[in-house]
């Protein structure tokens, strides 16, 4: 099958943008040629540091196609008529009539695939959409850097189409079958088949064409330098893959840190090369920071990178001297000191300053700790120093600090170990990956953090949406319940929020902050492949704030509709909601009660024995957070109910019987909503 390969050849294009935008042109070419229909379409999409482009599989002519609209019925208004020929540029002749409506049928002709190429693809590179763009020279055109070639193939000759648009010339940009290899050390243009020969001509020319590749040789090569020093790679994905956007030729290099910076902070040094460098942090297999740092050049020097080597150690001392300068300057007053500082920073216009959120801290650290153990007055404290760092010199160059220099700046102050290490934990956990708090006063201190953040949001109005979570508040309710889960808490969540709601400007609608959390907790299951409906059937019945309490119904749910009787109660309940919510329809609700004088026919009045039994016996074990023993209670209604739904019939010509029967599945139905909401169990 014929192949398509499209090249944009740019000038530096920053890394965080490459892989969307390289994925959001493949879909834009498979768009242009209709996708599917034309072939196999897009098979590869690649990205670097100066070229996007994509390659396909496509057939040379796009076949023939035919549509089908549906317009307005035959005894429509002339108005709608008109205004449906008027949308498809139709006109009257070109209408049939079928099944009552007016109906409009087309056949695409086939027309060559570079045809169609040339015709769509100057469109389409033009409206490709980027997080910023800018213009250069005098043309219209923006795109996210200044583009300098367009290679475009197909079935092994160049597609020749012009960007310009109008009377905007494009600085005269064209397709064509030639590209670029490396800046520095391949200059020069060279002409381009086929995918092979251009990933081979590449490589040639020094560049590597696949992300992925490009990735691996620098992780390799770091590893293998740094091994031979006896040291390691500090792990880092992110800026592995940053890098990755920044080097189409990529060649690892190890240089020297001062024995001067030595002695400050690991985690500082760490952020300053990787915020304002990008440099790999080293480290001996004992986890002490090592006096080396890796970097990737772009170029096989000469000289084997001793200048490139010697220029970025010269680089790095004067970041590590601004960086030992925050260091000391902070560590010359004491954490507390910074507090007064937060009373005239914003934490959010409706919910008050950073000062005002750390009294609030404080107010639900000190009443989670004895909750969960901990110490109250360290708790108190952690909470009230938790958020000083930010006011520090170092905080406010490297944000990403926040909790870390604080816990060294609690230490230098003479605080508990335990607070300062309350002060580092209390933002995790930051993601999937990252641990929870597990001493119990950072546990009292990060509950109260992402409890308030959750409270008060919602409390003003500022709820996630679907296309958005500006204040992160998913990630609060997943560290909820991460917490909570792994350290096996039973925390009154609602009673939290409900003794502690003037803290806020507004009560929190704690109902809603209550299934806000049910939901990323259904969330977590489902990614862990665990039944996530149990919760919301569990949580359906009676909301429950006890994390551990309502994931041990769930699990005692499961156990039940995993045996025979629990399968076959599960559709008797289904029945029995079915009959109701028909019959509600014409009667309205029916009472959960019958009478048993009413009652005709034995499994009637075995029904409600049984029900007499189960119902006290389920309410009973839910009490003692006995579930397993509730839902064996629930169980021993298989029979009774079977032989109800066999011999009675619900909707007896007697209104009375009638009326009475389905008071008793209305009983039933109450009865089952008591454990589990059982309407919520998919499948």
């Amino acid at each position: 099958m014929p192949e398509l390969l499209l090249e944009l050849l740019s000038e530096e294009i920053p890394a965080r943008m490459q892989r969307e935008a390289a994925q959001r042109l493949a879909a834009e070419v498979d768009a242009a040629l209709a996708g599917a229909r034309a072939g196999q379409g897009v098979r590869e999409a690649f990205h670097g540091p100066r070229r996007i482009g994509v390659w396909g599989e496509y057939l040379a002519e796009l076949p023939a196609a035919r549509t089908e609209v549906a317009g307005p019925r035959l005894d429509a208004p002339a108005a709608a008529l008109e205004g449906f020929l008027r949308k498809n540029a139709a006109t009257r002749e070109e209408l049939a009539q079928e099944n009552g409506r007016w109906i409009l049928r087309r056949t695409t002709p086939a027309v060559p695939t570079r045809e169609v190429i040339a015709r769509e693809f100057p469109g389409l590179i033009r409206r490709l959409p980027w997080p910023k763009s800018m213009r250069w020279g005098e043309s219209a055109f923006t795109w996210v850097r200044p583009l300098h070639r367009i290679l475009c193939v197909f079935d092994g000759a160049p597609v020749r189409f012009a960007l310009a648009q109008g009377a905007d010339a494009a600085h005269g940009l064209a397709a064509g079958d030639l590209t670029e290899g490396h800046r520095v050390m391949a200059p020069g243009a060279f002409a381009v088949q086929d995918l092979a020969g251009y990933r081979e001509t590449l490589r040639e020319r020094r560049v590597v064409l696949d992300a992925a590749e490009r990735e691996a040789l620098i992780e390799s090569g770091l590893a293998r330098l740094a091994a031979a020093e006896g040291l390691e790679v500090v792990p880092d994905r992110g800026l592995l893959a940053e890098v990755a956007g920044l080097v189409e030729w990529p060649v690892p290099l190890l240089g020297r840190i001062d024995d001067a910076f030595m002695d400050l902070p690991p985690e500082v040094m760490r952020t300053t090369m990787r915020v304002n460098q990008r440099y790999f942090a080293l480290r001996h297999p004992d986890g002490r920071a090592a006096a080396r740092f890796a970097l990737v050049a772009n170029i096989e020097a000469r000289d084997g990178g001793a200048a490139i080597v010697a220029g970025n150690e010269r680089v790095l001392r004067a970041r590590l001297a601004d960086a030992r300068f925050f260091w000391d300057q902070d560590r010359k007053q004491t954490l507390e000191s910074f507090l007064p500082r937060l009373e005239h920073v914003v934490f959010y216009e409706k919910l008050g300053t950073q000062g005002e959120r750390v009294s609030r801290l404080e107010t639900l650290a000190a009443a989670i700790a004895p909750m969960i153990g901990a110490d109250r007055a360290l708790a108190t404290r952690a909470a009230r120093l938790a958020k000083a760092d930010l006011a520090s010199g170092m905080v406010g160059e490297f944000p990403e600090l926040q909790g870390v220099m604080g816990r060294y700046y609690a230490l230098h102050g003479g605080e508990d170990p335990r607070v300062a290490e309350a002060i580092a934990a209390h933002y995790r956990p930051l993601g999937p990956g990252d641990a929870v708090p597990d001493e119990k006063v950072a546990i009292a201190v990060a509950l109260a953090d992402k409890l308030d953040q959750l409270a008060g949001f919602f409390a003003v109005g500022e709820r996630p949406t679907g296309s958005g979570d500006p204040f992160a508040l998913r990630r609060a309710a997943l560290g909820v319940i991460r917490i909570v889960r792994e350290n096996g808490l039973r925390l009154p969540i609602a009673r939290i929020f409900h003794e502690f709601g003037p803290i806020w400007p507004a009560p929190p609608p704690v109902r809603e902050v209550l299934d806000f959390i049910a939901e990323r907790l259904r969330v977590q299951l489902r990614a862990e492949g665990a039944r996530h409906d149990l919760v919301a059937a569990v949580f359906g019945a009676t909301p429950d704030d006890d994390l551990v309490r309502l994931l041990a119904r769930a699990e005692a749910l499961r156990g039940l509709l995993e045996s025979p009787d629990g399968a076959n109660l599960l559709a008797a309940y289904r029945r029995a909601a079915n009959i109701l919510r028909i019959e509600e329809r014409k009667d309205g609700p029916f009472r959960p009660a019958a009478d048993p004088a009413l009652f005709a026919q034995a499994e009637e009045r075995a029904l409600a024995a049984a029900l007499d039994a189960a119902e006290p016996a389920a309410r009973a074990r839910i009490a003692a957070e006995d579930f397993a023993g509730a839902m064996a209670a629930l169980a021993a209604l298989r029979a009774p109910v079977d032989a109800f739904f066999d011999r009675v019939t619900v909707n007896d010509p007697v209104p009375e019987l009638r009326r009475n029967r389905l008071g008793l599945l209305a009983r039933l139905r109450s009865a089952m909503d008591a454990v589990a909401d059982l309407s919520k169990i998919e499948g």
